[in-house]
């Protein structure tokens, strides 16, 4: 895994190739939908996607914030990279959907955690274990019943 990404960051790619992928899919779902701006400093969006008109589902509209980077279907939140919904906003007035990648995808960030070494484990015969400060029992009542006929309790 570690040197596929070397290799891709000596590439000159930057991301990784799940969010590449993801960053294509979304550009092409982004070609159909319909972008209108509600702030003048190309912050606040609402983005509808029309599915096909024929299936009678109705148009679905988001609205999408830039500055605080949030979108209403939440999965720019959710996953820190941008959804359709930005990336169709960001394409209809020229700003770079990339920018707002979080850096937790950037191959290098990646390779900088496959550089560390993890500490090989001992034999599990050989762990200690602790026995419990105190005594475990049973609690009888959340026993499950025996199929059959019920054990008479009265003497």
């Amino acid at each position: 895994m570690r040197l596929k990404q070397a290799k891709q960051l000596e590439a000159g790619h930057v991301y990784v190739e799940k969010i590449r992928d993801a960053m294509k899919d979304n550009t092409q779902r982004a070609r159909l939908m319909n972008v209108e701006l509600y702030s003048q400093n190309l912050e606040t969006f609402r983005v509808t996607e029309y599915i096909n008109r024929r299936s009678g589902i109705p148009p679905r509209s988001y609205g999408v914030d830039l500055r605080n980077r949030r979108c209403e279907c939440e999965m720019f939140q959710a996953l820190w990279y941008p959804c359709a919904y930005v990336v169709a906003a960001c394409a209809t007035y020229s700003l770079n959907a990339e920018q707002y990648i979080n850096d937790v995808y950037t191959l290098e960030r990646t390779l900088r955690i496959w550089g560390n070494e993890f500490p090989v484990s001992r034999d599990i015969s050989t762990w200690e274990v602790q026995s419990p400060a105190f005594e475990m029992l049973p609690d009888r009542s959340l026993r499950r019943r025996v199929k059959g006929r019920p054990t008479i309790t009265r003497i």
